[in-house]
């Protein structure tokens, strides 16, 4: 019998969509406060609610592509929003971000990381990451952990400091995230997708499936993390890993570190039922009907899907399924 042909979904994928940047941070910058105060009359700024949920204002929309506004410094909301300094452009503009609300207004309208960070291009997508990265971090850091003292922004957004003049700086947890697979090539090839016991089916009834990740524990490598919560969440045993990228996931404050792993299908789930409540393997085949919205599981009839385009979930399934 002839295998069916592999769908073709467009070009390999390349970077991880949160991974991709442009931006000049010019760290020996943030600590020259005349510099600063000149760079902040000629920069532009990104204004960031994080209110509400860390929405920017954007224009145009995903079939003709979206920019982020950017505004003249001049025109950002009050200084008593404290500026963070993101960095300079490729043209030398010194780009600063603010949280404050947003109002959206003629063609604008106000999005988050989560739902645009694919859509933007290379600049826009490394200038959002950050600032939604760093606004986190200052919003959970307004006192001290050491102290329980107030704390206040120093050198230009990348540290606060008690009234002591204690120093602290932003902090990234490293998680991992494994697709993990049967390591056969073409359609025959099926990978292996869970569903969190915590996600609620949506309002269409459609359930997401998604790769299996979790925290790197202290003194624990990455690696020795994705074995484990492989067997912690599932039940499988890996034969083989290898590391494939990472991306920020500022959400509110994680770095994913993203590794493609090969296990036999023959081993029994052992579903932990607090994290996962529900997984199974997929063919390439059914991954494709996913990411063109139109797959229903066979036994179950229920509709399924994957990860946003934005997460380096839907990037490692994706590389996959054109492996």
């Amino acid at each position: 019998m002839t295998e069916p042909e592999q769908p073709d979904l467009g070009e390999q994928p390349g970077t991880p969509p949160l991974a991709r940047t442009t931006l000049d941070r010019a760290a020996h910058r943030r600590k020259d406060e005349a510099w600063l105060a000149d760079a902040w009359t000629r920069g532009l700024v990104l204004v960031v609610d994080l209110a509400k949920g860390g929405r920017a204002l954007v224009t145009g929309r995903p079939d003709d592509g979206v920019a982020l506004i950017l505004v003249p410094s001049s025109q950002a909301p009050d200084a008593a929003h404290e500026p963070w300094f993101l960095g300079l452009d490729v043209g030398g503009v010194p780009i600063w971000a603010v949280d404050a609300p947003v109002e959206a207004t003629g063609d604008q309208r106000a999005a988050t990381l989560r739902e645009i960070g694919h859509l933007l291009d290379d600049r826009d997508a490394g200038l959002f990451t950050a600032a939604a990265a760093l606004g986190n971090w200052h919003r959970s850091h307004g006192f001290s952990p050491r102290t329980g003292k107030p704390t206040t922004v120093v050198e230009a957004g990348w540290a606060r400091a008690d009234d002591e003049g204690q120093l602290m700086w932003p902090r990234t947890d490293p998680a991992m995230i494994v697709l993990v697979h049967d390591g056969v090539a073409g359609p025959a090839g099926r990978c292996l997708l869970g569903h969190n016991a915590s996600w609620p089916t949506g309002s269409d009834g459609v359930r997401r499936f998604s790769c299996l990740a979790g925290y790197v524990e202290p003194g624990e490598s990455s690696e020795a993390a994705v074995v484990r919560e492989v067997h912690e969440e599932v039940g499988i045993r890996l034969s083989s890993m290898h590391y494939v990228g990472s991306q920020s996931w500022p959400f509110p404050g994680s770095l994913m570190l993203g590794f493609h792993a090969v296990a036999d299908p023959g081993q029994p789930f052992v579903l932990d039922p607090e994290e996962i409540d529900e997984a199974h393997w997929f063919t390439r085949d059914a991954i494709a009907k996913m990411i063109a919205g139109g797959y229903v599981d066979p036994d179950s009839g229920v509709p399924m899907s994957l990860p946003m385009r934005s997460s380096i979930a839907f990037y490692l399934v994706e590389k996959w399924l054109q492996g």
